[in-house]
C-alpha cells in the first residue's frame, strides 16, 4: 500500500453512519484517482447493517488512492480514501492501515516498545489519554529496553544496578478480598480479563485443588483428523451473511430470546374499509396520494393506542422500568433487495389521513430505492408489516428490537362470511398481534386487538374513536 508522506495529503476514514456501527461495506465509488473533488461531494456509497448510504468528502483536492475496492467490508475509523489537498494545513499525522488486534500478553511478559492498543471507533471508545494509570504511592520503577526476552525466574535491574519492584497485579477491589479469603495469591494467578485483569473466575480457577496428573501413555493412540466440511460446489451457493441480512438475523434472534412473545388472532369482515379505500381515491383531498388497505389499517392501529396508550411502550431491562412513549413512531417492515428493513413513520399519531399518506408513500418508494437512512430506522415504537402482499393468511411476526406491539396483516380475500344472518361473500382478511408480555398482559393485547378489528370493520369508527 502506498504511504502517503506529503504534508497537502488528507486521509478520509470511513465514518460511522449510524448509531454505533463497526463496520460498512463499500458499495460503490463515485471518482477515481486523479479526479477532482470539493467539500461535500459524495464519493462513494457504502451499506451499513442497517442501510445504504452515500458518504460525502470533507475536503477540497485531487483523489491521491482508493484504498479499498468496491465489494470489501471495512471497519469504522478505518483510512478508505486520500486526497492531496492543494494550499491545505498539513495533514494529521501518518496512520498505518488498521491491523487485527494483537494478542493480549500474557501474565509476567511485557508488550513490545511502541505497541499499544488499536485505535477506537469514531467517536466511540476511550481516548488514548486514557489507557494511563494513576501513579501509585512508592518508589518510581524503570523498566529497561531489552531486545532479549524477559527471564520471569530472574530479577530485572533498573538503571542503577537495583532490583526492580515486580509490579502489582491487576484486580478489582472485590475480587482481591475474594483471594484474601480463598487464600489465593494473586500474584501465582493467570489473568484473562482485558488489559491483564484478574476476574473472580481466575480467584475461583486458582483456589480449586489441583487434580492429580494422569499417568503418561507410553505410546499415544494416533487421533483421527477431524472430518472436513464439504458441498457441491456446482449445485450450492454460499452467501456470505452481512449488511442489512447480518443485521436483521441478530436482531430478531436477540428479539425472539429477549421478549416473551404473545400471539394473538382475529379474522374480521373488511368489506367496508375495502368500500372507503375506493372512496377515500376519489376525494379531491387525497388527490395524488397512494391509497391502500395499508393506509387505513394504519391509521386504525393508530386509533387502538390512543384507546390504549400503553400498548405503545418499552421494557427497560437496566433500570427496571415500563416506559410508556406518548408519541408514535410507526414502523412499516418493507421487503427490500438488500433485506427486511424495518423505517418508521416519525409522530404519526399527529398526522392527518392525507398526511399519513403522503409520509407512508414516501417510506415505502425509499426503500424500495434501498435510500432508507439509518435515522428512519430509529426510534421506531410499534410496527405494522403487510404478509398480505405475499398471498399469505397471516403470520406470528416477532417484536421489533425495543418495541411492545406490531402488527401482522394478512390477505385479503373474498371468503364466504355470515352478514345479517345470511352467508354472503364479503371481503376478509386475519390480524395477528405480538406483543411483549413483560409490559402488555393478555387483556390489553385483546383490547389492542379488538379495536383494529372494530375499525375496520366498520370504518366510521374512525371519526368517532379518533
Amino acid at each position: 500500500m502506498t504511504t502517503m508522506t506529503e504534508a497537502s495529503v488528507r486521509e478520509f476514514k470511513m465514518p460511522d453512519v449510524g448509531e454505533g456501527l463497526t463496520e460498512a461495506e463499500i458499495l460503490k465509488w463515485y471518482v477515481q484517482p486523479g479526479d477532482t473533488v470539493s467539500d461535500g461531494q459524495v464519493v462513494c456509497e457504502v451499506e451499513t447493517a442497517k442501510a445504504a448510504v452515500e458518504l460525502p468528502i470533507p475536503y477540497d483536492g485531487v483523489v491521491r488512492e482508493l484504498r479499498f475496492p468496491e465489494g470489501t467490508t471495512v471497519d469504522v475509523g478505518t483510512p478508505i480514501i486520500a486526497v492531496d489537498v492543494a494550499g491545505g494545513a498539513p495533514a494529521p499525522a501518518e496512520q498505518k492501515p488498521q491491523e487485527p488486534r494483537a494478542e493480549e500478553p500474557k501474565a509476567g511478559e511485557q508488550k513490545p516498545a511502541g505497541s499499544g492498543r488499536q485505535p477506537v471507533l469514531v467517536g466511540y471508545g476511550v481516548a488514548a489519554s486514557s489507557t494511563k494509570r494513576r501513579p501509585r504511592k512508592g518508589p518510581e520503577v524503570t523498566v529497561p529496553q531489552a531486545s532479549a526476552p524477559v527471564q520471569p525466574v530472574q530479577p530485572e535491574l533498573n538503571g542503577h544496578g537495583t532490583a526492580a519492584v515486580e509490579p502489582r497485579p491487576l484486580a478489582k477491589p472485590p475480587v482481591r478480598k475474594l483471594a484474601k479469603d480463598l487464600g489465593v495469591d494473586l500474584a501465582t494467578v493467570t489473568p484473562s480479563g482485558p488489559d491483564g485483569i484478574i476476574t473472580r473466575e481466575d480467584v475461583h480457577a486458582a483456589a480449586a485443588p489441583a487434580a492429580a496428573p494422569e499417568p503418561v501413555a507410553a505410546t499415544p493412540a494416533p487421533v483421527p483428523p477431524a472430518p472436513v466440511a464439504t458441498y457441491d460446489a456446482a449445485r450450492e451457493t454460499r452467501v456470505p451473511v452481512k449488511g442489512v441480512r447480518k443485521a436483521t438475523a441478530q436482531a430478531v434472534a436477540g428479539s425472539a430470546f429477549t421478549a416473551p412473545h404473545v400471539t394473538e388472532f382475529v379474522t374480521v369482515d373488511v368489506t367496508r374499509t375495502m368500500k372507503l379505500v375506493e372512496e377515500l381515491k376519489q376525494d379531491k383531498d387525497m388527490q395524488g396520494l397512494r391509497v391502500t388497505p395499508l393506509l387505513l389499517i394504519a391509521r386504525a392501529l393508530l386509533v387502538a393506542i390512543r384507546r390504549n396508550p400503553e400498548i405503545n411502550a418499552s421494557w427497560d431491562e437496566a433500570n427496571q422500568e415500563i416506559v410508556v412513549k406518548h408519541y408514535v413512531n410507526l414502523g412499516i417492515a418493507a421487503a427490500t433487495p438488500r433485506g427486511l428493513i424495518v423505517p418508521n413513520i416519525k409522530d404519526a399519531h399527529a398526522k392527518t389521513l392525507p398526511q399519513l399518506a403522503e409520509a407512508l408513500g414516501e417510506l415505502v418508494a425509499t426503500a424500495r430505492d434501498g435510500k432508507t437512512s439509518p435515522a428512519a430506522m430509529q426510534g421506531g415504537t410499534v410496527t405494522v408489516t403487510n404478509v398480505g402482499v405475499f398471498g399469505v393468511d397471516t403470520g406470528t411476526p416477532i417484536l421489533n428490537p425495543g418495541e411492545s406491539a406490531i402488527l401482522a396483516v394478512g390477505a385479503i380475500k373474498l371468503q364466504p362470511w355470515v352478514h345479517k344472518g345470511k352467508v354472503k361473500p364479503r371481503q376478509v382478511t386475519t390480524l395477528a398481534l405480538s406483543f411483549d408480555h413483560r409490559l402488555v398482559d393478555g387483556e390489553l393485547g385483546s383490547k389492542v386487538l379488538a379495536d383494529v378489528a372494530a375499525v375496520l370493520e366498520q370504518p366510521k369508527r374512525l371519526i368517532t374513536w379518533a
